[in-house]
């Protein structure tokens, strides 16, 4: 009978995110596809261990749960290293490098994540999660990263941004929440190619954090909105809190006409670093056509509940920002409502 029970919860389960719920009950199940998916092949195995004789609502939960895996495998399976990956051709006329990080507030492992800033040596070090200690704690780093952005904030969403050289157009943005920063400035390449960065740290849909996805889901859309209205190479990374199968990060993807570097190379999965099976791939970096990623590695572990992950974005020689990819008219009413419904509810 608990076989059963929990067959039947994990054949429903992985669909409640196609309810649209914003209740962060709902939104679990995106969350935990890699971990579901594993667990819906154990209990088929369980079934036909344990059950002596098949009867037909065995057949048909067999082929339910069997199915249930199927619709998942289907939305994980491209960002597996298995996944056929298109490699861009080596033209690049100008690169720069992030290494961007959620530290852990309460994290004093400030060393540690020095010694991963020195072992990638990159462009830009963004830093989620920092406070007025962490601030103090890197203050090292100024040496070789003159050029700073900092927010300290208290509430575990401060932001610090590092680069080895002047930016343009700098602007901390709130554009949700009144107490979680965006970053958003110019950096320019050494061919004076301009890229514009989006730096993000929205909050999850959890019991401790929002209960529902909608501040999340609206920052997310509000900077899809920004990026259509520009012309520029563009770059959003940072802590999303969101997995890049869920719908609302396929629309962006989709409003933007944005890549995702992982896919085919694998999933990087950067939250939780302790727990090897309780890993989702909340930290990303999505790109405009007219860039692609060289190198891409995930940090050795620095104390935080998460991996910073290192980037090497390359402008391609000769290649134009593409335009805006068009949105049909039930797409356009969903991003304008989840801008709506995320500032209605802060």
């Amino acid at each position: 009978m608990v076989l059963y029970f929990l067959i039947i919860f994990f054949i429903i389960s992985p669909f409640f995110p196609t309810t649209r719920n914003p209740h962060w009950f709902f939104r679990t199940a995106d969350f935990i596809r890699l971990q579901s998916l594993l667990i819906q092949l154990i209990l088929l195995g369980l079934l036909f261990y344990f059950e002596e004789e098949f009867t037909t609502f065995s057949w048909i939960l067999a082929a339910a749960l069997l199915g249930s895996a199927l619709y998942q495998f289907v939305k994980v399976f491209p960002y597996s290293f298995l996944y056929p990956r298109r490699k861009p051709k080596e033209n690049s006329d100008g690169h720069v490098s992030i290494l961007a990080g959620n530290v852990l507030q309460t994290n004093d492992c400030y060393s540690k994540f020095i010694d991963e800033v020195n072992r990638f040596s990159p462009d830009l070090v963004l830093v989620m999660e920092s406070n007025k200690a962490w601030e103090n704690g890197l203050a090292s780093l100024e040496k070789d990263y003159p050029v700073t952005v900092k927010v300290p904030l208290e509430n575990f969403y401060g932001m610090h941004l590092y680069s080895k050289k002047k930016l343009q157009n700098v602007e901390v943005k709130y554009q949700i929440e009144d107490d979680k920063p965006s970053i958003f400035f110019d950096y320019y390449t050494h061919n004076n190619s301009p890229i514009f960065f989006c730096c993000l740290h929205p909050a999850p849909p959890s019991p401790s954090e929002n209960e529902t996805s909608k501040e999340r889901d609206a920052e997310l859309m509000v900077t899809g909105k920004t990026i259509r209205n520009i012309n520029k190479p563009t770059v959003v990374c940072g802590d999303m809190n969101d997995v890049v199968w869920s719908r609302t990060t396929r629309l962006f993807k989709k409003m933007t006409g944005m890549i995702d570097p992982r896919v085919g190379r694998g999933f990087f999965s950067t939250f939780h670093a302790n727990y090897f099976f309780l890993r989702f791939p909340l930290d990303h970096l999505f790109h405009t056509r007219d860039l692609y990623v060289g190198e891409m590695v995930r940090s050795k572990n620095f104390g935080s509940d998460h991996f910073a992950m290192y980037y090497e974005i390359h402008h391609k020689r000769k290649v134009e920002t593409p335009k805006n990819p068009k949105l049909n008219g039930d797409e356009k009413e969903e991003v304008d409502e989840l801008v709506e419904e995320g500032k209605q509810n802060t």
